[in-house]
């Protein structure tokens, strides 16, 4: 049986339940290693950004770096 436990892992190796009641259990398993919450911050904040990245204003200033169409 599958069972789902989330995890962190400190620079040394060592893995650490994010929910103090779950245990990992001895055993095998198989971990997939997410993407670093800086890029998860970075996603988060494209939307407010966005307010200011398109803005006719900021079209004009980069232009000069746009390829003619």
């Amino acid at each position: 049986m599958l069972h789902t436990i989330h995890v962190e892992i400190d620079a040394s190796g060592r893995v650490h339940p994010l929910e103090p009641s779950e245990r990992v259990p001895i055993g095998r398993a198989l971990v997939v290693v997410l993407e670093s919450d800086s890029s998860e911050t970075a996603l988060l904040a494209e939307k407010a950004l966005a307010a200011d990245w398109l803005r006719p204003e900021e079209d004009e200033a980069w232009a000069h770096l746009q390829p003619h169409k």
